[in-house]
């Protein structure tokens, strides 16, 4: 790709889009660039504390469980009170939780501290998702998904190398970093961030929801959706890949004889490349079928972690981490946008709560997961795992997408359970006062 034609798809990937949606992306930035609970808590439990892979993996499941709880909870609260102060109440309550988790000593109050980081820190999820949703055209969804997941990831490059000098001199200065710039970003939705949460249309008294309006939206609608709930199944496989990047491997690479540096240099090779190719790649995923991008990204995903048996020296980690980070550029945006369009309007939170849980329950499973098969049978059956992982996740895409509309995967159609079309959601406009 020529230097003009780069700067053409960057210009393209970044018009058009609404004032509110940047002061949400600035948010994104911010908080991602003091990530650092949820990438170094396996290697400051098992190198600075002393504890075991096993030990490691159930306070990192511990946060995984309490986003569990908090996903459901956050989602119905966002379609309940609003997007804003969801994301405030999150922030401010991480903020706390984080610092909180740098002072503790005994095994159980980190466990329990854990839990509370892991409710407070997934509550924004529902929200963020939600609020993008409603500010951004159905058109321009895709590349508004990739850019915020760019955002995360620039944000993920600079903390992960950073972090993990810091970690080598003091875990605590990380802790309270990491509560500092989430406070910022409370200030920042506190201030910045309209309320974007569509008026349901009123009806008048005693008449039923008819003539295409749409129903109201209960957590059993969304349990009932067999299609929504198959791609929430599916992305707990995928998740559970991914996950390994924070868990599996700092691990395996702390039984190998790296040190924190090492594997914050490696993992900062993910969020580098997705800054560097994000935003030329969503060119080229808008242009093609959803279903072979998701089924491709699924593969890399499996065998990118896979290659990670294999790996020696520190490159070859890195370069592993490359190839896994490829499925990650283009299943992110592709899976996101077709949540949103499978999402009734008014049930956004809600949707958003469940498909976050599939994330949830990951961050569970996976750490409980690797320690057992690291402990129990060594790293290299853990790589394997994720090969399986990926091709049934393959599979699954293939088989879920078959019979999907192309209204529904490709041009943002939405359908309620009842498979009427939900309204559109009224964006707020890109010259709009925030």
């Amino acid at each position: 790709m020529s230097a003009a034609r780069l700067v053409q798809v960057v210009r393209e990937s970044v018009s058009g889009l609404p004032r509110a949606f940047w002061w949400l992306w600035t948010s994104t930035l911010v908080n991602r660039l003091g990530a650092f609970v949820a990438t170094f808590m396996a290697l400051y439990l098992t190198l600075d504390r002393g504890y075991s892979a096993s030990f490691a993996g159930l306070v990192v499941a511990l946060h995984g469980l309490g986003g569990v709880v908090s996903s459901l909870v956050a989602g119905v609260m966002t379609d309940r009170l609003g997007r804003r102060p969801t994301l405030l109440a999150a922030q401010a309550s991480t903020a706390f939780s984080v610092a909180l988790l740098g002072f503790m000593e005994r095994p159980a109050a980190i466990a329990a501290v854990a839990l509370l980081v892991g409710m407070t820190s997934n509550a924004s999820r529902p929200a963020v998702a939600a609020m993008m949703a409603d500010i951004v055209r159905p058109e321009d969804r895709v590349r508004a998904f990739a850019l915020n997941y760019w955002a995360i990831n620039l944000g993920f490059a600079v903390s992960a190398t950073a972090a993990g000098l810091i970690a080598e001199y003091s875990y605590l200065a990380g802790f309270l970093g990491e509560a500092a710039l989430t406070l910022v970003c409370a200030v920042l939705v506190f201030v910045k961030l309209p309320e974007s949460r569509p008026d349901r249309p009123t009806r008048p008294e005693g008449a039923s929801a008819t003539n295409g309006e749409e129903p109201a939206i209960r957590l059993g609608t969304v349990l009932r959706d067999g299609r929504f709930m198959g791609v929430v199944g599916l992305s707990f496989l995928i998740s559970l890949i991914f996950t390994q990047g924070s868990v599996g491997l700092p691990v395996a690479m702390g039984s190998a004889g790296f040190s924190p540096r090492d594997y914050g240099l490696v993992i900062a090779a993910n969020g580098l490349l997705i800054v560097l190719l994000q935003i030329p790649v969503t060119a080229f995923i808008q242009r093609h079928d959803p279903q072979k991008l998701l089924v491709v990204s699924a593969l890399l995903a499996g065998y990118g972690f896979a290659l990670t048996a294999f790996a020696g020296p520190v490159w070859a980690y890195a370069l592993t981490v490359c190839v896994w980070t490829l499925a990650e550029i283009v299943n992110s945006p592709t899976q996101m946008s077709l949540v949103v369009r499978l999402s009734p309007v008014h049930g956004r939170g809600r949707y958003q709560g469940v498909y976050n849980l599939s994330w949830a329950v990951a961050a569970l499973v996976a750490p409980l997961m690797a320690g057992f098969l690291i402990d129990r049978y060594g790293a290299d059956w853990l790589w394997g795992a994720t090969a399986a992982l990926g091709t049934v996740a393959a599979a699954g895409y293939w088989l879920l997408m078959r019979g999907l509309s192309e209204g529904d995967a490709s041009t943002g159609g939405t359908t309620v359970a009842g498979g009427a079309p939900a309204p559109a959601a009224k964006p707020v406009p890109a010259d709009a006062e925030v």
